[in-house]
């Protein structure tokens, strides 16, 4: 009866809305500055693309970009970073992205070097 009960109450709670990290779709890197396009479905102040950051493949950061408002009606959308310094020897830089809800995407972009 306990169970039952519980089960029943459990279906009225509200759930967690569960929406699509950030996507990177291009990115660029010229003379010490790095620019990622992201889109994310922004629904405004509850729930936007807040930030990104580029590390090399050993997790060194070499910079964090915070994403001040959100972009509801500029989708995809570009920011850059600026005085990113690439070690020597490193071939391939990793960008993970987050949103003001979900946090941290899991996956890395893998952004390759020339």
């Amino acid at each position: 009866m306990f169970a039952r009960m519980t089960f029943a109450l459990l279906i009225f709670l509200p759930l967690p809305s569960l929406a699509d990290a950030p996507l990177v779709e291009r990115t660029e890197i010229s003379e010490g500055r790095i620019s990622v396009t992201l889109s994310h479905p922004d629904t405004g102040w509850d729930h936007y693309a807040d930030g990104w950051e580029v590390f090399t493949p050993d997790g060194t950061s070499l910079g964090r970009r915070e994403l001040a408002h959100p972009h509801v009606n500029e989708q995809p959308f570009t920011r850059s970073l600026g005085n990113v310094v690439v070690p020597e020897g490193v071939t391939e830089l990793h960008i993970r992205v987050r949103c003001n809800v979900d946090g941290w995407a899991d996956q890395m972009f893998i952004l390759p070097l020339q």
